[in-house]
């Protein structure tokens, strides 16, 4: 298909993909995505569950594919894409967020987390190519390589060092190569692609007991166990909640060619000791906190420079903390049960 986006007729509302779609993030994208378009959730179910999904089932503007989409796309194979008249519409938007994220069973997805950074990179991003799609892809602040101090602004400039040989370069490497596919796709095919470096994000679906510090510290509170820290509790990190994040990510997409690449974080840095304290008191819980040895493979993170996402975007993250994690509290009371056995 050689035709441009303005040239592919547009019978009703948009074509658009999100891969990795039942996940934890992919799922707040969909459903903030059916106010304007017609979403494609491509999802394997292998790192995700289709619960996260199941209440966008009923809408006629959503369809769920199970496809491993580190293979070959061909979005013609599948009849039940025919409702979006896809054949002759096309597809117009691609977010690219499929990708491994567990820290509990990070040892036995090092190929997976290879194979998203690689071929899921060149099978979406061939599929971009074929409709002239507008693409943003989901990398990490892993890209940065360990901060130099807690306070350090990362700035979408900042040339990070990753050990490309490290036990957990599958995935910081992997998002810097996905991040070098991305670059060499808008060179030679002209498309219009881009790089979301995502910060630390938390709010309802999370996984639980999946080496994530919000949800693991809020069922430990409700449970009355001991909120587990890894090292002193001194590192600090940001924490973006779900929704100002996809904010982002649907403003990035919206933006013109010439914006690239773009932070989506906070600029409130807190402690994990912090962070157990406040979740302690948000729960009324009787938890103590419980210091544990590092871990290997935690990276240092430092403080996410918005200023680009500002002034080219219009974004900020609107949501308070105390907010989110109330929220996201909340829905881990009311769904905690099911969510354990995801």
């Amino acid at each position: 298909m050689n035709n441009t986006n303005s040239d592919i007729p547009i019978f009703e509302k948009k074509n658009v993909i999100v891969t990795g779609g039942s996940g934890f993030i992919g799922s707040h994208l969909c459903e903030r995505l059916l106010r304007e378009a017609k979403v494609i959730c491509i999802d394997d179910l292998s790192h995700s569950n289709i619960r996260n999904v199941e209440h966008l089932l009923q809408y006629p503007d959503f369809e769920f594919i199970n496809y491993d989409v580190s293979k070959p796309i061909d979005l013609d194979h599948f009849e039940e894409l025919d409702k979006f008249r896809v054949k002759y519409q096309g597809v117009q938007e691609i977010y690219h967020l499929a990708c491994p994220t567990s820290k509990k069973n990070f040892e036995d997805l090092k190929l997976q987390s290879l194979w998203a950074n690689s071929r899921a990179m060149l099978s979406t991003l061939d599929l971009a190519v074929k409709y002239r799609a507008k693409y943003v892809f989901t990398s990490s602040s892993v890209v940065y390589g360990p901060a130099d101090s807690a306070d350090q602004l990362m700035t979408e400039s900042h040339k990070g060092i990753v050990d490309h040989l490290s036990p957990r370069a599958c995935y910081d490497e992997g998002k810097r190569f996905a991040e070098t596919c991305v670059a060499t796709y808008n060179q030679v095919h002209n498309i219009d692609a881009k790089i979301a470096r995502v910060f630390t994000t938390y709010g309802p679906r999370m996984k639980l007991r999946d080496g994530l510090v919000v949800p693991d510290f809020i069922v430990s509170a409700l449970e009355g166990k001991p909120l587990e820290i890894y090292g002193d509790g001194s590192a600090t990190e940001s924490f973006c909640y779900v929704t100002d994040l996809i904010d982002g990510l649907v403003r990035l997409m919206h933006s013109g060619p010439k914006t690239k690449i773009i932070n989506i974080g906070t600029e409130q840095m807190l402690s994990a000791k912090e962070l157990a304290e406040r979740i302690i008191d948000m729960t009324g819980s009787s938890s103590e906190i419980a210091y544990q040895g590092e871990l290997a493979h935690l990276t240092k993170k430092g403080m996410p420079d918005i200023a680009v996402a500002k002034e080219q975007l219009g974004w900020l993250p609107l949501v308070r903390l105390e907010d989110g994690l109330k929220k996201t509290i909340d829905f881990t009371i009311a769904n905690k049960e099911a969510m354990l056995f995801q």
